[in-house]
This record gives structure tokens, C-alpha cells and sequence, in this order.
């Protein structure tokens, strides 16, 4: 069904390229490092293995992906705690402003 031109086997884009680049990467790290050939500059001899802005050695996506939500979830939080706190001083302000117009309108009289 390729209305208009869409959907055609020859203009569908492949996006998943760079990741079956990264697993294989990966994997060929893991496996350089569980034979013992690891050197602490291992993560230069193995391009794209770690493209991201992390970063960190070529390490099992899974774990990174463990680590993201982790992260992620630590940085919700904080992120929630942080509104509250901004919250809780907002109403704190609304009510000393309250005080101070109580005590502007006594004078007033």
C-alpha cells in the first residue's frame, strides 16, 4: 500500500545500522575482555564502540541500560523534590505577603 509514494521497498531508511554496529562492538570488546587481551586503552581499537556522550568503556548494553534508568530515576526525583521545595516556599511567600497587606490595611484605618 504505498499511497503517493510512500511505503516503497526502495525509500524505506534503515535507522538501525549504527546500533547492530554498537552490539557488535560491544560484544567484540566483552569478548577481548574475557580472553584476557584487555589493555586499559582497549576503547580506542574498536571505533563506535562507545559513540554516546557517557563516555565509558564498551560495556553490555544492558547494563548501561540498567544504569540510564537508574540515572533517570534519580534525576526524576531530585527533579520532584526540587518543585516541591520551590512549592512549599511559594506558599510561604503568599502568606507573609498576606500578613504584611493585613498589616498595611490596620494602618490604613
Amino acid at each position: 500500500m504505498g499511497f503517493f509514494g510512500f511505503g516503497k521497498k526502495n525509500k524505506v531508511l534503515d535507522l538501525t545500522e549504527k546500533y547492530k554496529m554498537q552490539v557488535a562492538a560491544a560484544e567484540k570488546a566483552k569478548r577481548a575482555q574475557a580472553a584476557g587481551d584487555s589493555s586499559p586503552f582497549s576503547f580506542f581499537d574498536s571505533p563506535g564502540a562507545t559513540s554516546g556522550s557517557e563516555g565509558s568503556d564498551a560495556v553490555d548494553l544492558s547494563d548501561t541500560a540498567e544504569e540510564r534508568k537508574k540515572r533517570l530515576a534519580k534525576r526524576i526525583a531530585d527533579m520532584t523534590e526540587r518543585v516541591e521545595d520551590l512549592s512549599n516556599q511559594l506558599y510561604h511567600l503568599q502568606q507573609r505577603l498576606e500578613v504584611l497587606e493585613r498589616k498595611n490595611d490596620i494602618r490604613r484605618v
